[in-house]
């Protein structure tokens, strides 16, 4: 029963393409039963309990040609209606959809628009639903869920005004809606009763929230572009020789260089954060100024553009994070900008948020996990340098026969490029990071380095005389290949004067393992008494030396005799104070 009633409405309501005409016959022929009445065939299936069934292919007819295009917003259709009578009265009626004659229409009122719609319905309630406010309101309950979301989305949505100071002007939207609604209850289209049936004078009349929610998808929309634009990238001349390093505080490119709310220093920082802490001051700024409701979606969107770097930035570069470059080190920058940035809204803005959000809006809960994560991307940088300079030192073989020119040349190598993984980290580091975490991070890189070629020295267990040479040559040539380095750890020491470290100590007391190196480069051509007194005198414990490292780097370079054997006794019998 329910195929056949549904053949009949097919054969009752039929779209033509060609002429982009929806036409409804009053005369239906189906399976050999002709003329049969629509009205007829509508009572039938009113009775048998199967009316939404059966018009839903009309249904769908209508909404897809006849509404939509009614609603299309800045060029709609227009319609007409024709009636075709015959000797027996109408046989059928006609609904043509015509396009408009100005292409440039604009309903920013809703009245055309509304019009349009209601042409359509008042022709579905006359000529299909023959008036009779049951069939009309089964097919609201059919189509209306449908219709109202094509209206929000073509009309509605997109009316929205952009500014706060327009919302005024909308209610004249919400004016016309309303009646739109109350005609549409009129024909019992939609229930008089049912709240859920009144969606577009809902969204109408909250539009504040909607307001919102499309200023706080520009503003993510905004945050994301930009955190997927920058490339982390800065002037070729920035250099550690650049003027950033100037008293007066001057850099090349100032627009990258931030200061720290909470601390005396400043650091460079990518435009990604930079951008995205002027948006969310200007959004903070908005939330002070706005309603209740308003400010409530601008102060989420403002935390949730700030989270969108913790899920951009590190998936994007993760790869340059396993290398040794200054992407790692301004992502660092960033995260610790952020995370003071954060700690700092509060202060500067809540006294002026309106009094129901005063209470709700917290920002310092996202600030420990970006100086977690910026302490996390230091650390994970420094590891990367000390594993590179590890690898380059595993090549001077514990520096092994080095009085043999191939076996020189091959620690010599390991150590010019200890030195170059240096001396590209000081060239990426100084400039961008703060004077303090540069010593700190260098001090930690130059440590590694030092203590390893002093341990691999002090290994070795028989060295000739032109060894010892050759190790002291390796040593003095590497310090001084590093002696511009080193002098920019002073230059960090001065700036950072003011900072909470405590600057004046020497640069030895910073890098322990320095001082231990210089002086093994001394001992290799150091005679024994000599070591001996050293050692007497408290200045080789001073320098890190352990009685265990002295007692065999002797045995290892001076041969077994008297002299030796006294000098070691001495050595293991001084009272040190």
């Amino acid at each position: 029963m329910q195929d056949l009633f549904s053949k009949f409405m097919e054969n009752a309501v039929r779209f033509e393409q060609d002429s982009r005409t929806i036409r409804v016959k009053y005369k239906l022929c189906v399976d050999k039963m002709d003329g049969i009445e629509l009205h007829t065939v509508m009572e039938a299936m009113d009775v048998a309990g199967i009316l939404d069934y059966s018009l839903a292919k009309a249904a769908d007819l209508i909404i897809k040609h006849a509404i939509t295009p009614a609603v299309s917003y800045g060029s709609p259709a227009m319609f007409a209606e024709d009636v075709n009578q015959g000797s027996e009265g109408i046989s059928e009626t006609v609904l043509k959809i015509l396009p408009s004659q100005d292409c440039k229409i604009v309903d920013v009122d809703g009245d055309a628009i509304y019009a349009r719609v209601i042409q359509v319905i008042k022709f579905i309630f006359k000529h299909i639903c023959f008036e009779n406010g049951s069939w009309i309101r089964s097919f609201g309950r059919l189509t209306w869920p449908r219709i109202s979301d094509i209206i929000i989305s073509k009309f509605l949505s997109k009316v929205v005004p952009e500014d706060a100071s327009k919302l005024v002007d909308f209610q004249k939207i919400v004016k016309c809606t309303s009646e739109f609604e109350f005609s549409l209850k009129e024909m019992m289209f939609i229930s008089a009763s049912d709240g859920k049936d009144y969606r577009l004078s809902s969204f109408s009349e909250n539009v504040e929230v909607h307001f919102a929610f499309r200023k706080k998808t520009e503003i993510l929309g905004k945050a994301r572009n930009s955190l997927l634009q920058c490339d982390f990238s800065l002037p070729q001349d920035y250099t550690s020789k650049g003027p950033l390093l100037k008293n007066d505080g001057m850099a090349i490119n100032s627009s990258n260089q931030v200061d720290l709310i909470f601390s005396s220093e400043r650091c460079v920082v990518s435009k990604a954060a930079s951008q995205l802490m002027e948006l969310v001051h200007q959004t903070l700024q908005d939330v002070c100024l706005s309603s209740a409701r308003v400010a409530l979606e601008f102060y989420h969107a403002v935390r949730d553009a700030i989270l969108l770097y913790e899920a951009v930035i590190p998936v994007k570069l993760e790869r340059q994070l396993d290398g040794i470059n200054q992407v790692a080190i301004l992502m660092y920058n960033d995260c610790l900008f952020l995370s003071q940035e954060i700690l700092g809204l509060a202060f500067e803005y809540r006294t002026d948020f309106p009094d129901s959000i005063k209470e709700h809006a917290v920002f310092a809960d996202m600030a420990p996990r970006f100086h977690l994560m910026a302490e996390e991307i230091l650390q994970r940088q420094i590891r990367i340098v000390i594993f590179n300079l590890r690898e380059a030192i595993d090549g001077a073989d514990g520096f092994q026969n080095t009085h043999q020119m191939q076996q020189f040349e091959s620690a010599k190598f390991s150590m010019d490029q200890a030195v170059f993984i240096l001396e590209k980290v000081h060239i990426i580091w100084e400039p961008l990071l703060r004077p303090s975490t540069y010593k700190r991070s260098m001090c930690m890189v130059l440590e590694s380095v030092f203590s390893r070629i002093t341990k691999d020295i002090l290994l070795l267990d028989d060295l000739a005389a032109e060894e010892t040479l050759q190790l002291q040559r390796l040593i003095h040539m590497m310090l001084d290949n590093l002696s511009s380095l080193l002098k920019s750890l002073i230059s960090a020491f001065d700036s950072n004067a003011k900072s909470e470290e405590d600057t004046s100590r020497p640069i030895d007391d910073l890098i322990p393992s320095l001082r231990k190196i210089r002086k093994l480069g001394e001992l290799l051509d150091m005679p024994l008494k000599s070591i001996t007194s050293a050692w007497e005198s408290g200045e080789l414990m001073s320098c890190g030396f352990t009685i265990l490292e002295l007692k065999d780097f002797i045995r290892a370079i001076f041969a077994d005799s008297t002299l030796r054997k006294e000098c070691i006794w001495r050595i293991e019998n001084v009272s040190l104070y």
